[in-house]
């Protein structure tokens, strides 16, 4: 039987790419189907369909044809849920239920964003006597939009829909690791009647050259990336050669804060949640354990414990909590990190490969107690599932340490009392901060990140200004 092949959806036709890539199976190692692979080329022929699009068609001004478009967008996603659930759990390692997770709050962001459509609004006000003025939204142009493999889907449609909606065209490229999950993602666009031609042009590359067109070009207008710090300083400085507007959600070293007056029965499992899911490959995992010293030792003990059970598997077994990370080299490049980290820290919990003779990706858990806020494996982010244990003093002690990093996207604090945990998460300098939880994000509220951890918003209102320009109308009446 022969194995799927993905195409790359462009000026709402199929295309092929200047090579075949092939797809793998990250908890075998083996492959599971081929894929248009792209570059340059289709790079050029995306951002050309979409400025047409934007030109020619009546995308930019109906507001009711795009909102039409992202619900309809919705509803088909809706009925091939359970394909993408299984493809993207054999493509990315995720397990099905997690996979699920990311395909359930992908559905209703479109609806949000479909909402965001129509509702979308300026001001205006009379400034003096017969003297009007009034601002109104308009789309930036075209989009250039870059995804991440560790949540594709959803990463995706994090940044196109408020794009969309906004009145953009898209040019988009996907990531090589999740090849047959975007081409199934392309199909449903593809399959969008309310969607004309050329708004979102969608393309899968194993390489460099491609993305960076995208960036470069001066037939985009405005770039949103999802990934690391380092390419996000990269992609800001080439945008600033056209004075590009950017949204950037990059890299994250989340500190859990946990007080002495914590529930650790319920901090226990969510941290090992934070650590395990998606296998660490989490821009806001909780890749960092804070505990105040009188608690310390309990909540060292009862961690450890905890993540050494975690069962790492094959989602077939019913008992699997972790699957494997993206490919064997990831794994390899994670189990380094750990014993490196042997020579400044403590390993609580070793972790490592689960199988070091065999070709899959799965890594278990690891936790390693570190004093000094330099070390690498602190200031580093590791995506994968590997922890930090940190202890603290005192308040102050704790928002210093949390805050010892160059990175600022998400945190949270642990205590049953009243104030202390909008006190503290009220001085973190992280873009989200979840108090006595973890993992929580609402479409309604931007997501973002403070100092190297990006620049903009996404999800809530503020996603449509990352992708519009506000122009003033001015209207002064002729004298009589």
């Amino acid at each position: 039987m022969s194995l799927p092949h993905a195409r790359n959806l462009i000026d709402g036709r199929w295309s092929d790419g200047h090579a075949t890539g092939t797809a793998y199976e990250p908890a075998t190692g083996h492959a599971i189907g081929t894929f248009a692979d792209a570059g340059a080329v289709s790079a050029r022929n995306a951002i050309d369909a979409a400025r047409r699009a934007f030109r020619d068609t009546t995308w930019a001004h109906d507001r009711h044809l795009r909102a039409r478009a992202l619900s309809e967008m919705a509803d088909r996603m809706a009925a091939r849920r359970d394909e993408l659930v299984d493809l993207l759990s054999r493509e990315n390692g995720k397990r099905r239920a997690d996979a699920a997770m990311e395909l359930d709050v992908s559905i209703p962001k479109l609806r949000y964003n479909a909402a965001l459509a129509l509702t979308d609004t300026g001001r205006a006000a009379e400034t003096s006597p017969h003297s009007y003025s009034m601002t109104i939204h308009q789309p930036t142009g075209v989009a250039a939009v870059i995804v991440p493999w560790n949540s594709p889907v959803v990463l995706a449609v994090r940044s196109f829909a408020p794009a969309l909606a906004a009145g953009c065209t898209v040019a988009m490229k996907m990531p090589a690791q999740t090849a047959l999950t975007n081409g199934l993602l392309f199909e449903i666009l593809a399959e969008t009647t309310a969607l004309p031609a050329g708004v979102i042009n969608a393309f899968t590359e194993s390489g460099n050259d491609g993305a960076p067109l995208l960036v470069a070009d001066p037939g985009t207008d405005v770039v949103s990336y999802t990934g690391s710090t380092a390419v996000g300083r990269v992609i800001m400085a080439e945008a600033a050669r056209h004075l590009k507007g950017c949204s950037l959600e990059l890299g994250g070293k989340s500190p859990m804060v946990v007080f002495d007056d914590a529930d650790l029965d319920a901090v226990v499992p969510v941290l090992t949640a934070a650590i395990t899911t998606f296998s660490g490959q989490f821009c806001m995992a909780g890749s960092r354990v804070l505990a105040q010293r009188s608690v310390a030792d309990e909540l060292r003990t009862r961690l450890s414990a905890a993540l050494e059970a975690v069962p790492v598997g094959p989602d077939q077994d019913c008992e699997t909590a972790m699957g494997p990370v993206i490919d064997r080299a990831q794994a390899l490049r994670i189990d380094a990190l750990v014993a490196e980290s042997a020579a400044y820290g403590r390993v609580l919990v070793r972790g490592g490969l689960l199988r070091p003779d065999s070709d899959d990706a799965y890594v278990r858990p690891s936790l390693v107690e570190v004093d000094d806020v330099t070390a690498p494996l602190i200031q580093r982010e590791v995506f994968g599932p590997v922890a930090t244990f940190e202890v603290f003093d005192d308040e102050d002690d704790a928002v210093d340490r949390a805050n010892a990093t160059e990175y600022g996207l998400a945190a949270s604090v642990w205590s049953r009392d009243v104030d202390r945990p909008l006190r503290t998460a009220r001085r973190l300098d992280a873009g989200t901060v979840w108090i006595n939880g973890w993992g929580v994000i609402h479409d309604q509220f931007e997501e973002g990140g403070f100092k190297q951890s990006g620049v903009g918003r996404l999800n809530g209102p503020r996603a449509l200004a990352e992708f519009q320009e506000i122009k003033h109308l001015v209207h002064t009446p002729r004298s009589h």
